[in-house]
């Protein structure tokens, strides 16, 4: 398993009621299934990983985050999972309030922007390229590019308290120059209210 998945699972309590919201084809799910025999939904919005899901017995719902999740009451769940998805939604600081508004708590995780390769890559008149950010500009997924800096000030702004955070490079945690040093982070957060 991949340590930031690993990383997830250690901050989820068993038979807790968890939600991951652009859950691909429901790995993380299942593993947190077998592991930690929580209650689990998954939202994913592209067809052919929601039949994936199906196909494994996830149960999954089909919807676009970028409309919220009013389908839930608050604090419905006791865990939402935001796992390398914040970067593809247009409309992040309402996202950011859904997840912790619906969930005791929640895990975001992102890759950083900010990583020291990122910058040079930048500086040397292109985008960046990597196994946290694997795609070219035109043909990627995510609509934003943010650092650590940046996901923790809009935080403040919307209400949200960190409550640990966890920096990856290559599945090793980084312990000082976290903003440059780091190609991933790990939140957890939950509402200041």
């Amino acid at each position: 398993m991949r340590n930031d998945l690993s990383i997830i699972e250690n901050w989820i309590n068993p038979s807790s009621h968890v939600l991951d919201c652009g859950c691909g084809d429901g790995e993380l799910i299942k593993d947190l299934i077998t592991n930690k025999h929580v209650f689990a939904y998954g939202i994913e919005k592209e067809i052919e990983n929601v039949e994936i899901c199906v196909k494994n017995g996830v149960q999954v719902i089909q919807q676009d985050l970028e409309s919220g999740l009013a389908l839930f009451d608050d604090k419905f769940f006791d865990v939402v999972i935001l796992s390398q998805t914040l970067q593809t939604i247009h409309n992040t600081q309402h996202i950011l309030q859904e997840v912790v508004r619906v969930g005791k708590k929640a895990i975001i995780t992102f890759p950083n922007f900010g990583y020291w390769k990122h910058r040079l890559r930048v500086i040397n008149g292109r985008m960046p390229v990597s196994k946290t950010l694997p795609y070219e500009w035109y043909n990627t997924p995510n609509v934003r590019v943010l650092t650590l800096d940046d996901f923790e000030i809009l935080s403040h702004k919307a209400g949200i308290k960190v409550m640990d955070r966890i920096v990856l490079h290559e599945n090793k945690k980084i312990t000082w120059g976290h903003n440059w040093r780091g190609s991933l982070v790990l939140y957890l957060v939950t509402s200041i209210n």
